[in-house]
């Protein structure tokens, strides 16, 4: 009667080497790349696996924003005059703008105002910003350029 055989891994199982040679080589924490989260960098390969699996995914790596000093600027949109007479009737239809006494009041808060195009009539234009050209263009043809920093200083 055969016997069962004894499998050749149940033998590394209480060595010091478990089947790596020499002990030396998997004792320190070199090997591992360092203890604990050492070794678990960006560019750090041992670990990765583990800090994605116990980060909740690959938050784990990259730069924060919440850690950025000072404000970040707010994007504004770009607006060319010409393509603010242009889209007037749509403006007027969105409630962003309304005819009073002659004059077109638009409100493009978010837009920066470029001075391409020619402005004729009276336009009031209240905006986050405006080029000089735009500024000048608006004031030449009998309007106002009122930038939204400007509003919020004369209401303090």
């Amino acid at each position: 009667m055969k016997g069962k055989k004894r499998r050749k891994s149940s033998r590394y199982r209480a060595s010091q080497t478990a089947r790596r040679g020499k002990k030396a080589r998997t004792r320190g924490s070199g090997n591992q790349g360092g203890k604990g989260w050492a070794g678990t960098g960006k560019r750090g390969d041992q670990k990765k696996t583990l800090v994605i699996k116990l980060s909740g995914g690959n938050n784990y790596f990259g730069k924060s924003k919440t850690l950025r000093r000072g404000k970040v600027p707010a994007k504004l949109e770009a607006i060319n005059l010409s393509q603010v007479i242009l889209n007037l009737p749509s403006f007027i239809q969105k409630e962003k703008a309304k005819e009073s006494k002659g004059a077109y009041e638009i409100n493009l808060e978010g837009y920066k105002i470029l001075g391409e195009g020619e402005v004729k009539g009276k336009l009031i234009i209240k905006a986050s910003a405006f080029s000089a050209v735009a500024k000048e263009k608006i004031e030449n043809a009998g309007g106002k350029a009122i930038s939204s920093n400007e509003a919020d200083g004369a209401s303090e």
